[in-house]
């Protein structure tokens, strides 16, 4: 269960906070919506609980907040807006990458995509989805880890009608099987049709926290109930009168003697009773429930034309395929009998079979003229073709029908799934349990067995992460192709020293180009994280995990070497093929020569990392990455130079008499060619820049930790 205490978030400039002291529980097994209009504070709720957002106040998931979880996104599957993956990259290959980082196999992602109907559109981008197809991805995603909470913000806005009921179906299968959802919502009647319990919340505070059935009879549509043992005749004269006068008027038969009027007053309806002479038994107004959901008959999605005109062709298909698991997923407990829910305002025509116009929508109602008025109305128990039944039309109010897809024509309901009373039902039936509830969407097979903590999680996440979308192999393409083509040039103007040539690396630029390309390659391991957070609900608005870190250091590190290796391989070539042997010679002292370059092309590539994660912005990366040749380094020479400098000739030879034994492989001259990249002004400014940025997040990593 979820238990969310005084949940208040920072006050804004002269506003007060969003939301205020909010207290509340979503229990397992049940579905739980968070109701309000829009700036009620419901997502600044969710965010505050997901430890999203500063603020105060704490919520526990199963007894335990977010930040102690070794692993939130097997307790809590988080949907809060669009999905944050990256435009370019494929549904499969996103979907894998939270594979990785949750230590799941990759068929894992299959079988998640096999449930939301998204295994024809595994390979489309996540730029080209239509907003029903994120939706069904974003559950994908919160479904992943098979956790034990749903925490959903908005699921179904914007969504279609079948779209929605889909959904919903999910959320309730979801807690059929013991778990918990908590949804956000700004409409009563979704909220009523789906939740168990409503919360409901006004101006950042709650106001309400009620059951459904509370909910449906307290804060609904206003009705007036009328009691009488002529219901048939006085629905009709109504429905008459409200057609001649062109009111919209709709009127329920709840069942025996009894009618609900929606859009009328008891006045109104007393005046007509008493002109034709009509005995009422009870005239009260009311603030009645909403009825059950109607219930869409097996068709083709194309007979449905203003939805199928306006979705995806991929939308359409999925549901042609699925069109059984659309429907519904279950009844209300506190819903009248019988009701339909025109969007547009709607006239109620009579209940004469001749009075019913083409094209408008019928509900069958079973009803029992006989029965005494003080009695409650018994459960209907006679076939279809035995009740008596009356014809209820809705119609717009111009005289055009409406062809809205709510108004699709609804199959008769069978007298036995007709309660008269929530109370007559039974656990079962109340729970949307029963036998005559519609089957509910599958789910994902549960996870029985997880694999163990491994530290090559976050590797094989970060190689996900780099290798999945085309920015890497696009930037090391343009590196090579500028590498080359100024090597070319360098060599036709002249006056380059060779070293310079071999790396392209002109006087007049801060660094070579293979450098600055290492460094915006690191700067976008940290800055996607921050622009596309996929890892939001698992770490946090910042990823600052010890593990990511290093992995992050590692491919950056990786894809550094392999640039700067290829960058010198292909300006030898080209100067090579343009003008011959003489400018391709290997240099004498190639071995510090190609340290020098390997530590600047990785260090450029770390400082681009750590400079993003802790400004949490690529821009902020490779800023940083360019301020050393161009602010370190005339600092470092500054201080180093003048008559006190000394050289460190004969480094290798007092290293060996300080160890005392002989170095294998000849590993001085490693070294030694190590400690003269370092010495070098560009090698000491970065890493002098390397040890503050380390220094930088690690603070604001510890800083995070003690906020949490």
């Amino acid at each position: 269960m979820i238990q969310a205490i005084g949940l208040t978030s920072n006050p804004r400039k002269e506003l007060p906070p969003a939301i205020d002291d909010v207290s509340f529980e979503a229990h397992s097994g049940r579905v739980t919506a968070l109701l309000g209009a829009p700036g009620a504070g419901k997502s600044t709720a969710l965010r505050l609980m997901l430890e999203l957002q500063q603020g105060r106040g704490i919520a526990y998931f199963r007894g335990r907040p977010l930040h102690r979880i070794a692993h939130p996104s097997r307790e809590v599957g988080v949907l809060l807006g669009d999905v944050p993956g990256h435009p370019a990259r494929t549904v499969r290959g996103y979907l894998r990458m939270l594979c990785a980082a949750a230590g799941l196999p990759t068929r894992r992602a299959d079988e998640v995509l096999e449930v939301v109907g998204l295994v024809s559109l595994c390979e489309a981008r996540l730029g080209t989805l239509s907003r029903g197809m994120d939706r069904r991805l974003g559950l994908a995603c919160a479904l992943l880890s098979d956790p034990h909470t749903l925490v959903l913000d908005e699921p179904a806005d914007g969504l279609a009608v079948r779209e929605g009921r889909w959904l919903h179906g999910i959320m309730r299968a979801h807690a059929e099987q013991g778990g918990t959802v908590l949804f956000s919502t700004g409409d009563p009647k979704e909220a009523a049709r789906t939740a168990d319990r409503v919360l409901t919340l006004e101006q950042g505070r709650l106001i309400a926290d009620q059951e459904v059935a509370d909910f449906s009879r307290t804060r609904l549509r206003p009705r007036v109930a009328v009691r009488t043992p002529y219901a048939a005749r006085l629905e009709a004269l109504l429905t008459k009168e409200a057609r001649t006068a062109r009111r919209s008027v709709e009127i329920v038969s709840e069942g025996g003697n009894r009618l609900s009027v929606y859009g009328s007053t008891c006045a109104e309806v007393g005046e007509a009773a008493f002109r034709h002479g009509i005995l009422v038994h009870q005239l009260a107004d009311e603030v009645g429930d909403m009825g059950p959901v109607p219930t869409m008959p097996p068709m083709a999605v194309e007979d449905d034309q203003e939805w199928a005109d306006g979705a995806d062709p991929e939308e359409v298909r999925w549901f042609e395929a699925h069109r059984t698991a659309a429907e519904v997923p279950r009844t209300s407990a506190f819903a009248a009998p019988t009701v339909t829910e025109p969007r547009a305002p709607a006239f109620v025509h009579g209940s004469a079979e001749g009075d019913a116009e083409p094209g408008a929508v019928r509900t069958t109602l079973a009803t029992d003229a006989d029965a005494d008025p003080s009695d409650p109305a018994p459960l209907p128990s006679a076939p279809p073709s035995e009740a008596h039944s009356s014809e209820v039309d809705s119609a717009p109010l111009s005289p055009v029908h409406s062809s809205d897809a709510d108004s699709a024509p609804s199959p008769p309901a069978h007298p036995s799934e007709v309660d008269a009373d929530p109370a007559s039902l039974s656990p079962d039936r109340a729970s949307g349990t029963g036998p005559t509830s519609p089957p509910l969407p599958a789910l994902p097979p549960p996870i029985t067995v997880r694999s163990a903590p491994s530290p090559l999680r976050p590797l094989r996440y970060e190689l996900r992460r780099a290798g999945g979308v085309g920015t890497t192999y696009v930037t090391a393409a343009a590196v090579l192709v500028t590498s080359a083509l100024m090597a070319v040039i360098l060599a036709r103007i002249g006056h380059t020293p060779q070293p310079r040539l071999l790396a392209a690396w002109p006087r007049e630029l801060p660094l070579p180009p293979a450098a600055l390309g290492a460094g915006l390659l690191g700067a976008i391991a940290f800055g996607d994280e921050f622009r596309h957070p996929a890892l939001a609900a698992d770490r946090g608005t910042v990823p600052r995990r010890l593990g990511l870190l290093v992995a992050k250091l590692l491919v950056a590190a990786a894809t550094a070497l392999l640039l700067a290796v290829l960058a010198v391989g292909c300006d030898l070539e080209v100067l090579y093929l343009v003008y011959g042997p003489e400018l391709i010679s290997v240099p004498a002292d190639w071995l510090p020569l190609g340290a020098s370059w390997v530590g600047l092309v990785v260090g450029c590539a770390w400082a681009g990392v750590l400079a993003a994660g802790v400004f949490r912005s690529t821009s902020a990366g490779l800023a940083a990455v360019v301020a050393v040749p161009l602010l370190v380094v005339p600092l470092v020479q500054k201080v180093l130079e003048g008559s006190s400098v000394r050289s460190a000739i004969g480094f290798p030879m007092r290293l060996r008499e300080l160890v005392m034994v002989q170095w294998p492989f000849g590993g001085e001259r490693y070294l030694e060619a190590v400690a003269r990249a370092v010495v070098q002004p560009v090698g000491g400014a970065l890493l002098l820049s390397l040890t503050a940025l380390l220094g930088a997040y690690v603070l604001t990593n510890l800083r995070a930790r003690v906020r949490g």
